[in-house]
């Protein structure tokens, strides 16, 4: 099983066990604010500034960036989507619109 399977079978558990049952749409929300969370940090800071928040609230921004990975692991079991095998064909679309430059 791939560490990505794991995560899965980990938030299904966890959401199993709640009794929770959330609609895709719900969860699609869900995504965006968590997005929106983890992007809060980063408003309005540039710079060393930054760099040093990001040293100071290093642990809440992987709780921001978990939460995100929840709700995008979630969903994708909701639509039954193999997201490993969606990012790769994804990866394969974005090599071909984005290809590697060569240096002249």
């Amino acid at each position: 099983m791939t560490d990505l399977k794991i995560l899965q079978e980990r938030v299904k558990k966890f959401h199993k066990e709640r009794f929770w049952s959330h609609h895709p749409k719900e969860i699609a929300i869900d995504v965006v604010l968590e997005a929106a969370e983890l992007l809060e940090h980063f408003k309005w800071r540039n710079g060393a500034t930054l760099d040093q928040y990001i040293k100071e609230h290093e642990e809440d921004i992987k709780d921001e960036l978990s939460d995100v990975l929840h709700a995008i692991l979630l969903l994708a079991q909701e639509l039954h989507i193999d997201i490993m095998n969606a990012f790769e064909k994804k990866m394969k679309k974005n090599e071909i619109k984005y290809p590697v430059l060569k240096k002249v």
